[in-house]
């Protein structure tokens, strides 16, 4: 593991004595939204529509927020968390406690930004060192800037060890980044992983070595939250493609046209969080990020699902107008969508939940029809009450119209924004037919829908 230099510069312009400007002096807003107002009217949309009027402000904000790290000061933080105790002498860091035991602190829930794609990834950080405990804001400081897990975890060690020269430091992430679709191909299946997943680590002092016995300590409480340490990756053994989906051979090599203006955008929002976007790590960055988004964009959705419809339900519908209903609920449960929040440009995924009775003259819907619904549905800019109200609609004619959907989500952009906890889900519901006033029928299918597994 790399030590600071003389400047406390911890490499790619991390330092450790951050500049204490405001946020708002050090991130040209203004030009985040002008950018933001770019891309909106490339994928189409009206930026002076009610729903997104305020999106530029909105992004430009959360960028704002989630970078914060570059001018926060990691020394101030570490010697804040410096507290006396036994074993601590002339104001040096000891063993802690004075008995020689490791601290260690687990589950530190955080997202950062990842450098390849600018989306948000999860990562969970679990840090051992002997002599120190408030570990937690260090780690947010490194965990607010475009990060790759790698090297955040180095970036965390190094900054604790050369804060607080304790006996020596250990840091694991496990970290979660969400898939990277196309509109054309992807369709989430029972046996989607739905997120990509890594863990990395990195030791300083006497965690340096990976064979040291403090290691075994490390690992054997860790044991308890299902870290296998064998999938571990070592020092300069991560490949960035299996990291980040967006640098995956599929994706990478796609050779559509991308839009000049938007490359020239998200440059721009690079450039206005104080990166350089010529850097090695971002130089495809602005390209992959607008590939994100163009699966978001809203033309041709309808046209397509249209013609999903047509090829599913060609002969499979009896439209004479039935009196009454089958008895029997149908449901469809957990079926898988990703989204884009039109209000922040952060993605949310979750499962959707369909329930229906058939009426007369009309058959069961495919599940195959009813994921295309939901897919098509999902791949725009939207926000999650209008997404259960458009499945509910199109569902509603194909089975005479008694149908309920809910739809349970995990909005990175509230999660990110510290606005929900971790673990947290928002869940909607839309009825029609029998379902606005059967208060039992509801009760039936609400009952049936398992506990939330998918986040």
């Amino acid at each position: 593991m790399g030590h600071l230099g003389e400047d406390g510069d911890l490499g790619k312009g991390v330092r450790m004595n951050g500049n204490e400007e405001s946020l708002e002096r050090r991130v040209n807003t203004s030009s985040i939204e002008d950018a933001v107002k770019v891309l909106l009217t490339a994928l189409g949309e009206d930026i002076n529509r009610e729903g997104i009027k305020k999106t530029p402000l909105r992004v430009a904000k959360a960028l704002s927020e989630g970078t914060r790290g570059y001018v926060q000061s990691v020394k101030e933080i570490v010697e804040g968390a410096l507290f006396p105790e036994a074993g601590i002498e002339n104001n040096k860091v000891g063993d802690a406690g004075g008995v020689g035991g490791v601290v260690i602190v687990r589950d530190l829930e955080f997202y950062s930004y990842c450098e390849s794609c600018m989306l948000p990834f999860y990562f969970k950080c679990h840090v051992g060192v002997l002599g120190l405990s408030k570990l937690s804001r260090v780690t947010n400081v490194f965990a607010n800037r475009l990060q790759e897990p790698q090297r955040l975890a180095h970036e965390v060690c190094s900054a604790l060890h050369e804060g607080i020269q304790p006996t020596g430091v250990a840091v694991v992430l496990q970290c979660k980044h969400i898939p990277f679709p196309d509109m054309e191909s992807y369709s989430l299946g029972s046996n989607h992983k739905g997120v990509v997943g890594i863990l990395v680590s990195s030791g300083s002092g006497v965690f340096e070595n990976k064979d040291a016995n403090l290691w075994a300590d490390f690992f054997g409480l860790l044991n308890f939250r299902g870290i296998d340490k064998d999938k571990i990756l070592d020092k300069g053994s991560m490949d960035d493609q299996c990291w980040c989906p967006s640098l995956s051979s599929k994706v990478s090599s796609e050779n559509e046209e991308l839009n000049p203006a938007m490359l020239t955008a998200v440059a721009s929002i690079l450039k206005s969080l104080g990166e350089d976007p010529t850097r090695k790590e971002l130089e495809g960055t602005p390209a992959r990020y607008t590939k994100w988004l163009m699966n978001f964009k809203c033309s041709s959705i309808e046209r397509a699902l249209n013609c999903w419809l047509g090829i599913r339900t060609n002969g499979a519908l009896n439209t004479n107008e039935g009196l009454g209903f089958d008895e029997k609920l149908h449901s469809e449960l957990n079926l898988p969508f990703l989204s884009q929040c039109e209000h922040h440009l952060l993605p949310f995924h979750g499962v959707v939940h369909i329930g229906y009775f058939v009426s007369k003259g009309f058959h069961p819907i495919e599940k195959t029809l009813l994921q295309s619904i939901v897919h098509f549905y999902g791949f725009k800019l939207q926000v999650q009450e209008r997404l259960t109200k458009q499945i509910a609609e199109t569902i509603s004619p194909l089975i005479g119209g008694n149908v309920i959907v809910v739809v349970e989500a995990s909005h990175t952009c509230m999660i990110s924004r510290g606005i929900e906890k971790f673990g947290s889900n928002t869940a909607t519901i839309a009825t029609l037919g029998c379902f606005c006033t059967d208060l039992a029928a509801r009760a039936v299918f609400l009952n049936t829908i398992p506990k939330a597994t998918y986040i």
